[in-house]
């Protein structure tokens, strides 16, 4: 099992939901999750272990991914072998998530 890095790639607001499903006030300066920020990264040595930081409820989005990930697998959709792009499930405020592989089959 190798060890892989999670990076935040992306934060989305989908403002038109949250117009109109969200029950929280959230001002229009509200830039998306407030669990994390672009460029963030996480190391995951252990695939049954949350990263210190990380969103339990992303995490468990993700898990699958992890997974595979660190035990060796690639998605044929994918260009780069070891990399998955992966997000978490909040309709209103997704974030969307880089996860490599750091072994020694990484170019």
């Amino acid at each position: 099992m190798e060890k892989c890095k999670i990076t935040v790639l992306k934060k989305l607001i989908i403002n038109e939901l949250v117009d109109e499903y969200c029950s929280l006030d959230l001002s229009e300066q509200c830039l998306g999750c407030p669990h994390f920020s672009v460029g963030e990264e996480y190391l995951v040595e252990n695939h049954n272990k949350v990263p210190a930081g990380f969103c339990s409820w992303a995490w468990a989005d993700i898990q699958k991914d992890v997974n595979t990930i660190m035990f060796g697998g690639n998605f044929p959709w994918i260009k780069q072998k070891g990399v998955s792009i992966s997000c978490c499930s909040d309709g209103l405020m997704p974030v969307i998530f880089k996860i490599e592989r750091l072994g020694n089959d990484q170019p």
